[in-house]
């Protein structure tokens, strides 16, 4: 898949291995594990895929996140990103554009 990243922090986590933006502050652990979850996504063929790789839990979100997806990339935190597919020539590439590193059960 091609990965595309809809807020800065989460690109500078992923080539940076840290964030500018002090709100975006992570574990060390926590940002090891986003940069594998990423990197299982981008050589992943399509999200059917991932729901062979059971460690990730991927899940399509139902009710106030309608449309969204997830994975997992710890006990603690979700990796939520919406998924496409564009035609490119003959090949029909798939598009995991990632929006949000959130802590799941965070009131």
């Amino acid at each position: 898949m091609e990965i595309r990243f809809e807020k800065e922090y989460l690109s500078e986590l992923f080539n940076e291995g840290k964030t500018n933006n002090k709100k975006y502050r992570f574990q060390p652990q926590v940002i090891k594990q986003y940069i594998k979850t990423v990197n299982t996504l981008r050589n992943s063929p399509d999200t059917e895929f991932l729901y062979r790789v059971k460690s990730l839990h991927y899940e399509k979100k139902t009710g106030d996140l309608k449309g969204i997806e997830a994975v997992w990339v710890n006990d603690q935190y979700r990796l939520e990103f919406n998924s496409f597919k564009e035609a490119d020539g003959n090949k029909i590439i798939t598009i995991c554009s990632l929006s949000e590193l959130s802590k799941h059960y965070k009131k």
